[in-house]
């Protein structure tokens, strides 16, 4: 059923956003050019690698974060719009609507087994941590939150953090982490 209505959502959010879509393009060509998308492998469902897209925020080249991202890239982060490409890993049964999100495959060797159980069901576009604190959470806390959802899972848990991400986006809170252009790197398996 999940699947099912990923499917469903999925297509009809594509459809639905066409005219936002097509508008974001355009303004992501005139101030990035080509490549519009940032892609990088993420850890998916059973430890199996996959492209995420997302709209690019960032200058390419050399510098720190802080010095690459943009004030169009900041834009796109705080109202989550660089997030819609990954509708596409949706449709594609890369990503779920709900679920943990998926970091990076250079986390996986840091796991520790309870940790890595966030990888027995699909990635989400949102997730249980995500409308808990996002990218304010501790490393701890948000596996804590992921095991959480992964072990209460259900229909109507997944209908209420896509209600609560409305909210969560709207109020453009813990977009980033204290003291860091998006969030510190996940270190390892005591964190």
């Amino acid at each position: 059923m999940k699947r099912v209505f990923d499917i469903i959502a999925s297509v009809s959010l594509l459809l639905t956003l066409i005219p936002l879509l097509f508008i974001l393009t355009i303004i992501q060509l005139l101030n990035f050019g080509m490549p519009l998308f940032f892609s990088q492998a993420r850890v998916g469902k059973n430890g199996r690698s996959f492209l995420i897209f997302k709209y690019r925020t960032m200058l390419q080249g050399q510098g720190s974060d802080d010095e690459r991202l943009t004030s169009w890239g900041k834009f796109l982060r705080t109202s989550s719009l660089d997030e819609l490409p990954e509708l596409w890993n949706v449709l594609k049964g890369e990503m779920s609507l709900v679920g943990p999100r998926p970091l990076p495959t250079v986390y996986l060797k840091r796991y520790n087994t309870e940790q890595a159980r966030r990888h027995t069901i699909r990635p989400g576009i949102t997730g249980w941590a995500q409308v808990n604190g996002r990218n304010g959470l501790s490393w701890k806390q948000q596996f804590e939150l992921d095991l959480w959802y992964i072990d209460n899972r259900s229909f109507l848990l997944d209908l209420k953090i896509i209600g609560l991400t409305i909210f969560t986006v709207l109020g453009r809170k813990n977009i980033n982490q204290q003291g860091h252009t998006t969030r510190s790197e996940f270190l390892g398996k005591e964190e």
